[in-house]
């Protein structure tokens, strides 16, 4: 495996690429993007700048998956920019990798942030040997209604803008949603979503520490790229963590199902140091969340006979609101005994 490198924190002032990877929603939402946009800089302090094709027609850029490639070479490959964000996810950020150079991303680490589709750059960004970070984009995080959510802006800010080397994931107690407020309309962006109370992360199996490196993504993405180039080798996945999270698609527990089995086919299940699992993403009764638990339970122990596999669940990442953002690549503990979780660098 190559030796990973943590890209330098931003700092105010900094100038931050926004690339459009997959869908093209800017251009479908421009209110939206530019909500993102503006509460981002006032936030962090720092100057979002565009890529050439950042806020293209969104047919033209369905048409033109190259285009977005070289919009994200580009951010890498240039000096005058110290990091990049995604705009929104999708679901074809994987027509990318023909044209994706690894060595360009090695050669210019930079900070690498965005989620869901984006699960794809980051995986690609783990194979140039670039830890990056799982989290908000633009038009989904950023632009939350009402203002960016003070567990999203610390989250972001410790992960990204400090020099830490050891941090605790704490759990939001804010609240969260998954409230649909169509982006139609400009008006309901001041609208603030109803908040569902939070009961904390929930730790479903094993005892004492475990140490390993985050791995994973957006579950739909990570199963539509199994066998490409993107892939993790078995090597990179030996001692990881894996993380999961589900899309506002909500996929449901069968579908988790489907896919540890396929990890525990592949080999990887018995090699991994922990299991984490976002809130499952949709429109779903929070009663429901259970049966991912209840799925998660039936293929790593009832299944695969892992009883001491650590199992933490109904966490504050993916296709939630707020979520936290984490390092890819970066060594994790979990204390099963504690119920915490730290990340090291």
């Amino acid at each position: 495996m190559l030796m990973l490198i943590k890209p330098k924190p931003l700092f105010p002032g900094a100038r931050v690429a926004a690339v459009t990877l997959s869908w093209g929603g800017p251009a479908a939402f421009p209110h939206r993007y530019q909500a993102g946009k503006q509460q981002f800089q006032d936030a962090f302090d720092v100057e979002v700048v565009e890529m050439p094709h950042t806020l293209a027609d969104d047919g033209w850029l369905a048409r033109n998956p190259k285009a977005r490639a070289e919009d994200l070479m580009a951010a890498f490959a240039d000096d005058r920019i110290d990091g990049i964000i995604s705009t929104i996810g999708g679901d074809d950020s994987m027509r990318l990798i023909p044209h994706v150079d690894l060595t360009v991303i090695r050669n210019n680490p930079k900070v690498f942030c965005g989620y869901s589709d984006t699960t794809v750059s980051h995986l690609l960004c783990h194979k140039a040997g670039l830890v990056s970070f799982y989290g908000p984009a633009f038009m989904s995080g950023f632009a939350e209604n009402g203002g960016i959510p003070p567990y999203l802006e610390n989250s972001f800010r410790q992960q990204v803008f400090a020099e830490n080397n050891l941090i605790e994931l704490t759990p939001n107690t804010e609240g969260w949603t998954v409230e649909h407020l169509g982006w139609d309309d400009p008006a309901r962006q001041s609208q603030r979503r109803q908040l569902t109370p939070c009961t904390g992360w929930q730790y479903l199996q094993g005892k004492g520490i475990h140490r390993g490196h985050l791995l994973g993504g957006c579950l739909e993405v990570l199963e539509m790229l199994r066998g490409t180039p993107a892939w993790p080798t078995p090597e990179q996945w030996q001692g990881a963590v894996l993380f999961l999270e589900t899309s506002e698609e909500g996929a449901p527990p069968t579908a988790l199902i489907r896919s540890l089995r396929s990890f525990a086919a592949e080999g990887v299940l018995k090699g991994l140091a922990g299991v984490l699992f976002g809130r499952p993403g949709g429109q779903l009764n929070p009663a429901d969340f259970r049966k991912y638990d209840e799925a998660l339970i039936q293929v790593i122990r009832d299944e695969e006979g892992l009883t001491e596999l650590p199992i933490v669940t109904h966490m504050d990442f993916g296709h939630t609101d707020p979520m936290m953002t984490f390092a890819i690549g970066a060594a994790i503990r979990i204390n099963c005994d504690s119920q915490t979780l730290h990340q090291a660098f």
